[in-house]
């Protein structure tokens, strides 16, 4: 799968769940960050690797927001 989306803009949207998270204390304006489907989504579309499995959505949220 081709990259749909810079680095420069996942990072940027990364840093925004980030500080949504901390902020709010893991709720943002789409719900709750653990049932959140933003990372992986922002995973396939600058990666271009599709996370399917809740083990790997889990340690991929986890990696990115530290709540």
């Amino acid at each position: 799968m081709k990259r749909q989306i810079t680095k420069k803009a996942f990072e940027k949207e990364i840093k925004m769940c980030e500080k949504l998270a901390k902020e709010k204390k893991g709720k943002c304006g789409w719900g709750k960050c653990k049932d959140c489907g933003v990372i992986p989504l922002l995973y396939k579309l600058h990666k271009g690797k599709l996370l399917e499995k809740s083990a790997e959505i889990k340690k991929a949220k986890e990696k990115i927001i530290k709540i």
